[in-house]
């Protein structure tokens, strides 16, 4: 009967983290993932490609999530507070912060999942560009406003999930805060020191 049970997909993504976790990504299979979920390695197949997706696989629901804030935010809103904006939202496809946590332990500790950490990034960065492009920004501003953001939001994400009692939206002001600081001497063409030789 639990074969039959709801939420297959979550179930595969615990169980795969929990495995990842105790015995390491590099000696679990798709089968033990199966397995510990109580479901089949087809049922496996049914919503990841590879072993690697199920800590991946809701990298399509944020782009998703946030194109469709961004179209939500005012049309004459700056780039990059549009962005903002949009990520304010972010914690309602997010999963939870325990998972965040041993999601982010276990790629840390392995090289490959750095590697596709950095594609399904930079796949994001690509989707908010254009999707800032949509709304009538210049392709220059969009990419810089989206690398500034994307470096926000990655702040933003380590000091929520670092806090069980922060609040998202808090530690997202927080860092644009923290990024007017570093940008507050302001570097202006011409103005960078030569350096000495």
């Amino acid at each position: 009967m639990a074969r039959w049970e709801g939420n297959a997909r979550g179930r595969l993504e615990q169980a795969a983290l929990h495995l990842f976790n105790e015995q390491g990504y590099d000696r679990t299979t798709v089968a033990q993932i199966a397995q510990h979920a109580n479901l089949t390695e087809r049922s496996f197949y049914r919503w990841f490609a590879d072993k690697r997706e199920a800590l991946f696989g809701g990298s399509e629901d944020l782009e998703k999530h946030l194109v469709a804030a961004i179209d939500a935010v005012p049309a004459d809103t700056g780039a990059l507070p549009t962005l903002l904006a949009a990520f304010a939202t972010a914690p309602e496809v997010f999963r939870s912060r325990a998972f965040l946590r041993e999601r982010s332990a276990v790629i840390a500790a392995n090289p490959p999942l750095q590697e596709r950490e950095l594609i399904k990034l930079a796949s994001l960065s690509d989707v908010l560009t254009a999707a800032l492009v949509q709304r009538g920004c210049d392709r220059q501003t969009a990419r810089l406003a989206t690398d500034i953001g994307m470096a926000v939001l990655r702040l933003t994400t380590e000091r929520w999930m670092a806090d069980e009692r922060a609040e998202f939206a808090q530690a997202l002001s927080t860092s644009a805060a923290d990024l007017l600081a570093v940008t507050a001497d302001g570097v202006l063409p011409g103005s960078v020191p030569a350096q000495e030789t």
